[in-house]
């Protein structure tokens, strides 16, 4: 329930940021927003590249599609990844 919560937030936040490449803000806003917008890429980039540098070889390895949402929502995808991969007792 609250991954999901949080997928629909980071939606929000990449429509916000992405807003501003289409229409941009007043001048002060929009290079806060810019600044933003490279922080997130870079962040949620570098968030991608550890997650696949960690994954070990014999395991199940990252689909395209898993990685591109590892990529857009950040740790609430990388918590529903993990819950599906934790071994049920």
């Amino acid at each position: 329930m609250l991954i999901n919560l949080g997928r629909i937030l980071m939606t929000g936040v990449w429509a916000f940021l992405l807003l501003n490449l289409v229409h941009p803000f007043p001048t002060p806003l929009k290079y806060f927003v810019n600044v933003a917008l490279i922080f997130m890429v870079l962040m949620h980039g570098l968030q991608l590249v550890l997650m696949r540098a960690t994954q070990p070889k014999g395991g199940p390895s990252l689909s395209g599609l898993v990685q591109i949402k590892i990529f857009f929502f950040g740790v609430f995808e990388l918590l529903a990844w993990q819950k599906k991969q934790l071994p049920k007792k």
